[in-house]
C-alpha cells in the first residue's frame, strides 16, 4: 500500500481517492520539490478535514473556508453593481443549491457569475468551496469555486411548482399554486434612504396548508384587486421568516396571477370546546353574533379599531375580537368562517376569548369544509344543544328554548323529560322557521332562540330565512316541505 493511499485511508471524507491521489501530485509539482508525496498528501487530508462537510446542514457563519456537494435548485439573475477605485462593474448571481439535509445560497461573482449565466442549470451538481456568511435569509456561502461533479448523485427533487408543506426558509423562484383566503389593505413606510415603500398582505392556502404572502412596492396593489376565494400562482416568490413563521414574499420579479382552476384548502382547526387559555390556533365555525366596529384612541395618540364576532362549532363557541384591518372583514350573521392564529385569551366574565391581529386572516367559506374540526365525517357540525341559538347570548341568560335533563334527554319548559322522550322517539309533526347557519348536510337552522337540525335535499344557502314542516324524531326534523322567504332564493 502506497503512502498517499495510507493518508487517504485516514481521512473520513467524499472525495474520491483518484481525485485525492492528483491533488497530491499537484500539490508536489507546486512546490518544487520541497515536499515529498507524504508531506503533500498530508498538507492536502489537513485541507480537507478543515474544509468537508457532511452536509449543507453543518455549514455555518464563521467557518473557515469550507467543501459541500449540492444540487442547483435555482438561478437567480445576474446583477452588477459599482467597485470602489475601480472603473470595471462587478459582477453576482445568486444559486438556490440543496442536499439531503438542507437548501442554502451561495454568491458567484464575476467571471463565476458569467459563466453561470451561459452554462449552469436547474438540476447540475456542484462541488463547491467557499466561505460561510450571516446573510438576509441566513447563513450564505460566498463562493471561491465551484465545478461540476457529473459522477455525484445528490438526492433532491427539483420542483416547478411547491406545494405550502414544500417551502423551506431561503428559497427563491418560488411558483406556488393556491387559494385566496385572506386579504390586506395597503400600508406605506419610509425606507433608511428616505424614500416610500409600500407593502401589503394576502394568505393563501393549498391542500397542504397555508401562508401569509406578502406584496412589495409596485406589486402591493394586488392586495386590494384580489378577492377572497380566487384561485392563484404565485410567481416568482422568495421565502423569509417572520415572528418564526415562514412567508412567501413577492418583488419586482414576482407576481400573483388569477388561474382558471379551483384549488382545494382545508383548514386544519381546532375544536372550540377544547380551547385553552394561552394557546395559538385556528378556528371555524357559524357566526352567531356580531356586534359593530368600535374606534378607540391609542396612548401614542393614534386610532384604533375592533369589531366582536362570536363563532360557534360542534364543541362549543367563543367570542372573537377582530383587530386593526379584521374589523373591516366582511362578516354577517350565519357565515361560516375560518380565523387563523387566533390567540386565546381570558376574556370578560371569565370566559375565554379569541383575539384575531395583525398575523391573523378571516375567510368566510360556503359551507363547513369536510373533515373540519368540530363536525361530522361529512363536513357539517354536530346539531348544538337547543338553548345555543342566537337567543342564548340575549343577556338576560334566558334561551327561551328547552333544558336538558341529567340523563341528556331534551324536554320542553314545564314537561317531563321522559314525556319528551317517548314524544321524540315516536315522531311529531312540526313546522320550524329560522335562518340557515349551516348549509350542506344536514342543515342547521335557527330562530333566535334554538337551533334545528334539518334533513333536506332542498339547495339552501347560508343566511336564507326558511319554514321547514315535517317528522321530527329525537330533535332532527325530516322536511318534507321547504319554503324560502328571504336569502338566496334558489
Amino acid at each position: 500500500m502506497g503512502v498517499i493511499r495510507e493518508v487517504y485511508d485516514d481521512l473520513d471524507t467524499d472525495v474520491e481517492f483518484e481525485k485525492f491521489e492528483a491533488a497530491v501530485n499537484d500539490k508536489v509539482e507546486q512546490m518544487g520539490g520541497l515536499a515529498d508525496e507524504e508531506t503533500a498528501a498530508m498538507l492536502i487530508a489537513h485541507e480537507l478535514r478543515d474544509e468537508e462537510v457532511h452536509g449543507i446542514a453543518d455549514i455555518e457563519p464563521g467557518m473557515e473556508d469550507v467543501k459541500f456537494l449540492a444540487k442547483v435548485v435555482s438561478i437567480g439573475e445576474v446583477r452588477t453593481f459599482e467597485r470602489d477605485g475601480e472603473d470595471e462593474d462587478g459582477r453576482v448571481v445568486n444559486i438556490e443549491v440543496a442536499d439531503e439535509t438542507g437548501r442554502i445560497r451561495v454568491s458567484l461573482w464575476d467571471e463565476m457569475a458569467a459563466g453561470a449565466k451561459e452554462n449552469l442549470e436547474v438540476g447540475t451538481v456542484l462541488r463547491i468551496g467557499g466561505r460561510p456568511k450571516d446573510g438576509y435569509n441566513g447563513v450564505e456561502v460566498s463562493a471561491s469555486k465551484v465545478e461540476e461533479d457529473l459522477d455525484a448523485e445528490v438526492d433532491v427533487q427539483v420542483l416547478d411548482t411547491y406545494r405550502v408543506e414544500d417551502l423551506a426558509l431561503g428559497l427563491s423562484d418560488v411558483n406556488l399554486e393556491g387559494k385566496i383566503l385572506d386579504t390586506g389593505t395597503v400600508r406605506t413606510f419610509d425606507r433608511d434612504d428616505g424614500t416610500e415603500g409600500r407593502v401589503s398582505n394576502l394568505s393563501v392556502g393549498d391542500p397542504t396548508g397555508r401562508i401569509r404572502v406578502t406584496l412589495w412596492d409596485e406589486r402591493a396593489d394586488l392586495a386590494e384587486e384580489l378577492e377572497t376565494g380566487q384561485s392563484v400562482e404565485v410567481v416568482d416568490g422568495y421565502v423569509r421568516e417572520r415572528d418564526g413563521s415562514l412567508e412567501l414574499h413577492v418583488g419586482s420579479r414576482g407576481a400573483v396571477e388569477v388561474i382558471d382552476e379551483d384549488i382545494e384548502y382545508v383548514p386544519e382547526t381546532t375544536d372550540i370546546g377544547s380551547l385553552e387559555l394561552g394557546q395559538t390556533v385556528d378556528i371555524a365555525g357559524g357566526v352567531i353574533e356580531a356586534d359593530g366596529k368600535r374606534t378607540f384612541d391609542r396612548d401614542d395618540g393614534s386610532e384604533g379599531q375592533v369589531r366582536n364576532i362570536r363563532v360557534k362549532d360542534g364543541t362549543g363557541d367563543i367570542r372573537v375580537a377582530l383587530w386593526g384591518e379584521k374589523a373591516d372583514a366582511d362578516v354577517d350573521l350565519a357565515d361560516y368562517v375560518v380565523i387563523t392564529d387566533v390567540e386565546i385569551k381570558d376574556g370578560w366574565q371569565e370566559d375565554l376569548e379569541a383575539s384575531a391581529g395583525w398575523r391573523s386572516s378571516v375567510t368566510v367559506m360556503d359551507e363547513a369544509p369536510e373533515g373540519a374540526a368540530g363536525t361530522d365525517a361529512g363536513g357539517s357540525a354536530p346539531s348544538p344543544p337547543s338553548d345555543q341559538g342566537l337567543g342564548a347570548f340575549s343577556g338576560d341568560g334566558s334561551s327561551g328554548g328547552s333544558s336538558e335533563s341529567s340523563d341528556g334527554t331534551s324536554a320542553a319548559n314545564g314537561g317531563s323529560s321522559s314525556d319528551a322522550t317517548a314524544t321524540e322517539s315516536a315522531g311529531e309533526s312540526v313546522e320550524f322557521t329560522g335562518t340557515v347557519v349551516q348549509a350542506g348536510t344536514p342543515v342547521i337552522l335557527d330562530d333566535g332562540t334554538q337551533t334545528k337540525t334539518v334533513d333536506t335535499d332542498a339547495d339552501l344557502g347560508l343566511g336564507d330565512e326558511v319554514t321547514v314542516s315535517g317528522t321530527e324524531t329525537d330533535g332532527r326534523i325530516s322536511a318534507e316541505t321547504v319554503e324560502v322567504h328571504t336569502g338566496a332564493q334558489r
